[in-house]
C-alpha cells in the first residue's frame, strides 16, 4: 500500500511538466531571459525542491512506523 503511494507521488513529479514554482522575483528575471532559460530555471527550482521534500517524507514515514509499533 505504501509503495503504491510513493510510486504515485514520484510519477506525479515526473509527469507534471507544467509546474510553476518561481517566486515573483524569479519570474521577472526569467521573463527577461527568454522562454528557454525561463523553463530551465523553473525546472531547476522544481528539481531542488524534490530533495527536502523526500527527506521530510522519509523522516515522517519512519516516525509514523515507530509510533505505530509502540502503540501496538
Amino acid at each position: 500500500m505504501h509503495k503504491k503511494i510513493i510510486l504515485l507521488v514520484v510519477a506525479l513529479q515526473i509527469f507534471c511538466t507544467n509546474i510553476f514554482s518561481q517566486c515573483s522575483i524569479c519570474t521577472k528575471t526569467a521573463s527577461q531571459l527568454g522562454e528557454g532559460p525561463a523553463q530551465g530555471l523553473n525546472a531547476a527550482i522544481v528539481y531542488l525542491m524534490i530533495t527536502p521534500l523526500a527527506i521530510m517524507l522519509i523522516v515522517g514515514y519512519r516516525w509514523w512506523q515507530k509510533e505505530k509499533m509502540i502503540n501496538n
